[in-house]
């Protein structure tokens, strides 16, 4: 990968890119043909098919390459890319990004913080997004790690009691931190 002024240059080679052919760039002898009011025209020469679609001033689009012979249809070519492009756009924005939000407790944390950190858990959770609880530990702390690891729990716990939950990632030691990680339950 090339680099300019310190910038990445993004490989868009990697988006799959689907192109149909059209017209003259259909190279096989025969295609199954389909008319502009979906109705199956059989199996004909390529010739003749695109013969038929320049006298209804359309094109001749492969939409199955793989078939034996491929089947082809006949439409606007210009028309039938922006409906391709509405879907694929449709798609994309009909997909949920789930995100990982972090809730951190301390070891010596007061009852109120908590119950604010449980509240903006269960706000998280019921969003669809998933909950990483985690404790630092600091100097002395370390030596309780059990202990923190049980608070971690109770946390959790909490949280079971107030929202349906399925824990991901129990609350494991990570250097000098214990994390866990929690999804909302779905039906």
């Amino acid at each position: 990968m090339l680099r300019t002024k310190g910038r990445r240059r993004h490989d868009t080679s990697l988006a799959p890119k689907i192109l149909y052919r059209v017209n003259n760039q259909i190279r096989v002898p025969q295609v199954v043909v389909i008319d502009e009011n979906g109705e199956n025209l059989g199996a004909m020469p390529t010739f003749k098919a695109i013969a038929l679609a320049v006298e209804k001033e359309l094109d001749l689009v492969e939409v199955f390459p793989k078939g034996e012979p491929p089947v082809c249809k006949i439409l606007d070519h210009g028309q039938f890319q922006y409906q391709m492009a509405r879907k694929s756009q449709e798609a994309k924005s009909n997909i949920k990004k789930v995100e990982i939000k972090g809730i951190r407790i301390s070891y010596k944390i007061g009852q109120h913080d908590l119950e604010m950190r449980l509240a903006q858990a269960v706000k998280f959770l019921t969003k669809g997004d998933k909950v990483k609880v985690e404790m630092i530990l600091r100097g002395r702390e370390k030596q309780y790690a059990q202990d923190a690891q049980i608070k971690i729990n109770e946390f959790i716990k909490q949280l079971e009691q107030q929202i349906p939950v399925i824990i991901e990632v129990p609350a494991k030691r990570q250097g000098g931190q214990i994390a866990a990680l929690v999804a909302p339950k779905t039906s």
